[in-house]
């Protein structure tokens, strides 16, 4: 009797201990830490010619993700900001990110994940969250902004307090968004986005500081180009999961894991400054599934 009652308890404890994560096969896998993986330019910022990857690059999972309030302190505006990044006259660009929203959402409708301003020319921004009325379950995720036709039409259902890699390229014409590497929303642009000149970038709020529709949980490895990436490009960076490397670094302007700073590695110099509660969190694997 006694050895049976000893051997519930241990069953118990196992099963507690497996519902945690603790036997799960990633908790025990080598993480890579900040400055684990960046982008070389020998002939300085901005350069294009004989630019590759350093360190260890190969999509090992990051030490730490971005934490957006998660302390709970809501009256906190907290974000990352790169005051200045650059887009050549190419007429075309890629935002890229990991992200996993800890609640259903901010201000009247929406979190926003990343977004990218220029002056009054605002360029894009990428959202997850509810109706727009603020009082819907279903979360969706949607891009919005500057001639776009607005929340949520543009959007796609997915599951909620779990990783998903989110993706917007603009090719000239028309605004393609993705999610976890499927084309998910396409549309025609009539009124053009900036598409050169000097931005800011917002991960977490908007770019140019505005409170309200902040975003509440953890974000991972954004990426910016200066060209309209492919579909699969983006399946590809999609499969490389969240500690992939950029794909295609002649035209990559930023790249910010957020894998414990905010500095910039592709090589370009573009470092994020924080603001508010913005933390750095190494128990972020809950809700991660490697595609």
């Amino acid at each position: 009797m006694t050895y049976g009652w000893a051997i519930l308890i241990i069953a118990v404890v196992l099963g507690a201990l497996f519902q945690l994560g603790i036997f799960n096969a990633s908790t025990f896998t080598p993480k890579a830490p900040p400055d684990a993986c960046h982008v070389f330019r020998p002939n300085g910022p901005m350069t294009t010619s004989f630019v590759n990857l350093q360190g260890i690059c190969n999509g090992e999972l990051p030490q730490y993700v971005g934490g957006f309030d998660l302390q709970g302190e809501k009256s906190v505006i907290q974000y990352v900001n790169v005051p200045t990044y650059t887009i050549s006259n190419t007429g075309t660009f890629s935002y890229f990110a990991w992200f996993n929203p800890s609640i259903l959402g901010a201000g009247n409708c929406c979190q926003r994940i990343m977004a990218s301003s220029g002056g009054d020319a605002g360029l894009m921004e990428i959202a997850s969250g509810s109706l727009a009325d603020g009082t819907g379950s279903t979360k969706h995720i949607a891009i919005y902004g500057y001639g776009l036709p607005g929340w949520p039409s543009e959007g796609s259902a997915y599951s909620y307090g779990s990783w998903h890699f989110v993706g917007v390229t603009y090719d000239g014409a028309a605004y393609n968004l993705y999610l976890d590497g499927a084309l998910i929303y396409s549309h025609t642009q009539s009124i053009l986005p900036a598409t050169e000149g000097t931005f800011q970038i917002g991960i977490g709020p908007i770019a140019d500081g505005l409170a309200g529709n902040q975003f509440f949980g953890m974000i991972a490895n954004v990426q910016a180009y200066n060209a309209s990436l492919t579909s699969n490009e983006v399946s590809a960076l999609y499969q490389e999961g969240i500690g992939g490397a950029p794909v295609k670094l002649n035209k990559l302007m930023g790249w910010w894991p957020l894998n414990g700073d905010t500095k910039d590695y592709s090589g370009n110099n573009n470092n994020g400054q924080i603001s508010g509660s913005v933390t750095f969190t190494s128990n972020w694997e809950s809700g991660y599934s490697a595609p």
